[in-house]
């Protein structure tokens, strides 16, 4: 980082500063000496040398503080143009950010394409971007600085740029910009935890969209899948879920968006459910059930991340009741029963289990043979234990399943085999089933 006096050893400023002090001198001299003979003209001249060099100091602390903030601000806060950081960020029409000042003079200058892309413009409007101006003015902040209100600017058709801040497609292009700089930039990510205005400016332009108006796909992708890229950074898990405005947005993202959309939704939240507060709120906003609804339309893309956010949801009992009154089991049962995603959609069923309604719908759904069959013939050992952990919960709450069990422990012995070679979870729950089974037999022997 620069030190404060970097420029006072520039040759061309100090040479004009000791020519001015020089002058300056020279000049109260002979004010001081002559107390009479001087000239009212000398007095003067002694006060503009007097203003020259305030503005050489003023100019040069200038300098040195622009430096300053230039090293040591984060990359992604200067123009490409300048290199320095951007005192009025503006999105061209490519959806690329400059500085107000140094855009204009590329236009001025009668260019018509994109700096950094080469694109030709579409058109010349200079939208402000509002959300990197509140993070810059953070950055500001944090640096015990500052930052200076953006000059009003009126472009060559004579309309002010405000009336552009919600220009359709500059809008677009800026959430282009930010999920790119939010997916290559953790340190970019980790600055919306410093500003609690931050994710209100990013889902503004998905906020402000009267209720029936279409909301244009890649708008919406690019601003879920922000939202997704800033949840993996930990600070930002319990920020981005309380804002208010979110987890609907990501709701209505699941049940209208394009599958990608739909995808990234389910993706957000599943790592915003890392946090246990965050499972609460989720759940009682009623996100399980779009989630159920795309977990049962069983788009490959989807399965994988829906069948996480599920999972990571249902860890927390009330969650689970949530789930069963959605329709979870039966959907989660179908698809496994047609092979489709089986490893995570036990894991999912294992921890359901606990509830009581699960297990009187698993009976209902003919789960017993299914989950047999999978032990039989799984190479999976994970996969084993949780179906004998489910068959052993349905074993303490449902006695008239043990018949089956027993009809497939006489012909194959699964439960048996499993009890000596399975991983000690498994040996321990299929050993409880089989103590169950014989002390059913004992008892009726002895009846």
């Amino acid at each position: 980082m620069a030190k404060p006096g970097v420029f006072d050893s520039d040759p061309t400023v100090m040479a004009k500063a000791i020519e001015l002090k020089k002058e300056l001198q020279k000049l109260v001299r002979t004010i001081v000496d002559d107390e009479e003979d001087y000239r009212t003209e000398t007095i003067d001249q002694a006060r503009e040398t007097l203003c020259a060099l305030k503005e050489l100091k003023v100019k040069r602390r200038s300098l040195s503080l622009r430096l300053r903030e230039t090293l040591s601000c984060p990359e992604e806060f200067k123009c490409p143009l300048s290199k320095e950081l951007m005192r009025d960020p503006v999105i061209l029409a490519t959806g690329q950010t400059y500085d107000r000042p140094f855009i204009q003079k590329w236009l001025k200058g009668g260019n018509r394409t994109c700096p950094l892309t080469q694109q030709v413009l579409s058109h010349t409007i200079l939208t402000p971007n509002l959300l990197i101006r509140e993070m810059i003015s953070q950055w500001y902040k944090s640096q015990g600085l500052e930052l200076p209100d953006p000059i009003q600017y009126v472009n060559e058709e004579g309309i002010t740029e405000a009336d552009h801040v919600f220009c359709t497609s500059s809008t677009k292009e800026a959430a282009r910009e930010l999920r790119l700089l939010t997916k290559k930039m953790p340190s970019f990510r980790a600055l919306f935890s410093e500003s609690v205005e931050a994710i209100p400016q990013l889902l503004s332009p998905l906020s402000e969209i009267k209720s029936g108006s279409s909301i244009h796909p890649d708008l919406q992708e690019d601003v879920i899948t922000t939202l997704l890229n800033l949840s993996i950074h930990d600070n930002n898990k319990k920020l981005v879920a309380e804002t208010p405005m979110v987890i609907p947005l990501l709701m209505e993202a699941l049940r209208s968006g394009t599958i990608e959309t739909r995808t990234n939704a389910a993706a957000a939240l599943f790592t915003l459910s890392a946090l246990d507060s965050n499972k609460a709120l989720i759940g009682r906003s009623g996100a399980l059930k779009p989630l159920i609804d795309l977990l049962e339309e069983g788009h490959p893309l989807a399965m994988k991340d829906v069948a996480s956010a599920i999972f990571n949801l249902c860890i927390i009992h009330e969650n689970k009741a949530r789930a069963v009154k959605d329709g979870a089991v039966n959907v989660i049962l179908t698809k496994i029963k047609n092979g489709i995603h089986v490893d995570e959609l036990l894991a999912i069923l294992a921890i359901l289990a606990s509830h009581q309604k699960v297990v009187e719908e698993l009976g209902d759904f003919g789960a017993v043979p299914c989950l047999l069959r999978i032990i039989r013939e799984s190479t999976c050992e994970r996969n084993k234990e949780n179906c004998i952990a489910i068959l052993h919960t349905i074993c303490l709450n449902d006695r008239t399943k043990w018949k089956a069990i027993r009809d497939e422990e006489r012909t194959y012995g699964t439960v048996s085999k499993l009890a000596r070679d399975g991983t000690s979870r498994a040996k321990r729950k299929a050993n409880g089933i089989l103590e169950r089974l014989n002390r059913a037999v004992n008892l009726t022997h002895t009846a």
